[in-house]
């Protein structure tokens, strides 16, 4: 009987190499795809393609190199600039699951003859809904939930049932692994070394200084550019005879003003959401919903209409940011997303 193939995006990583290893152990046919997502010059991909080598000899596996820097700027990389300059806080690693990994990759593992595309997430699936993964603490469902319903059946997360030392413990055992095992966690965002202000001065100038206001319109200080600014941001602006913390609360790239108040000021309980990639067809739905990849999930109640969610919150929470992404959650179902346009 033939083998099934599975097709492994590979990113030099240990979580992607011990997938790859794994996926071998349950008796699939692997082969890896490294993709080129943009054209860093530091060695980066030297780096990645040289561990990928290394895991391939020895898993007797082939590797193909994918080069989808184009799509990655501008589905990525240029959305994730334009958000800011649009003053909303983006999320690349969703829009890069979405577009790029379950759309142009997986494209090009049907192309091969895939029967599956597998990735190094911490999650799982079914075939029809994304969960959470059992390492909690590594858990990227939140980062998953804008996929297209129709690629489940074709996506495979061998992390789903174990945890990050549990990875690592099973590299530190396999002699072309060890290295792998000790390296460094990869950056949260790929093309951003340090600061994502870094990224945002090399196409436009983020250095305009501007008012900074009360929630009530008044000049209570100055501040060196919107662009710097985060929903929740309590640094790097001048408020005058401040004794007490203060919070952007939001900006306006328009005025190029920033406004900010107390933590009080910064609480939310109503959200509102388009670009809904819903799991189920449900119009009206009890969930727990999370507003940002790092924060905690919180009850509430969502109603669907004209493609518009409006989530109301059992509780008031704090900082939420338009441009994040909100993902409603059934226990530790992913049961839909979309991106945050409006919090009240």
């Amino acid at each position: 009987m033939k083998k099934q193939k599975v097709i492994i995006g590979m990113s030099g990583g240990v979580d992607s190499s011990v997938s790859a290893y794994l996926l071998q152990k349950e008796g699939y046919d692997v082969e890896g795809i490294y993709m080129k997502l943009h054209d860093r010059t530091d060695g980066y991909h030297e780096t990645n393609l040289a561990n990928i080598k290394k895991v391939a000899d020895f898993l007797d596996i082939k590797y193909h190199i994918l080069d989808l820097s184009n799509e990655f700027k501008k589905e990525v990389y240029d959305y994730f600039v334009q958000s800011y300059i649009d003053g909303v806080t983006p999320n690349p690693c969703v829009k890069c699951n979405k577009t790029i990994k379950f759309g142009s990759l997986l494209d090009e593992a049907k192309r091969l003859g895939g029967d599956f595309l597998a990735t190094g997430h911490y999650a799982s699936s079914d075939g029809e809904f994304i969960y959470v993964a059992e390492d909690l603490t590594k858990d990227q469902s939140y980062f998953l939930a804008q996929v297209d319903k129709t690629t489940l059946p074709f996506i495979i997360f061998p992390m789903s049932k174990y945890t990050k030392d549990e990875i690592k413990k099973i590299a530190s055992q396999i002699p072309a692994f060890i290295h792998l095992a000790t390296n460094k966690e990869s950056q949260e965002i790929c093309f951003v070394d340090t600061v994502y202000t870094d990224i945002l001065k090399l196409h436009t100038n983020i250095d305009k200084q501007g008012d900074t206001v009360d929630i009530d319109g008044k000049v209570v200080g100055h501040h060196k550019g919107y662009m710097h600014y985060t929903i929740g941001k309590r640094k790097g602006f001048y408020v005058h005879g401040a004794h007490d913390p203060h919070f952007v609360i939001s900006t306006d790239k328009n005025s190029n003003k920033i406004v900010v108040g107390t933590k009080e000021d910064l609480k939310v309980t109503t959200v509102k959401a388009n670009s809904l990639n819903m799991f189920i067809d449900d119009l009206e739905f009890e969930t727990t919903v999370k507003l940002r990849y790092r924060s905690t999930s919180s009850k509430a109640k969502v109603t669907i209409e004209n493609n518009i969610a409006t989530i109301l919150l059992d509780d008031a929470v704090y900082g939420v940011a338009c441009g994040q992404i909100a993902v409603f959650y059934d226990g530790n179902r992913v049961v839909g997303s979309g991106i945050i346009i409006e919090a009240k």
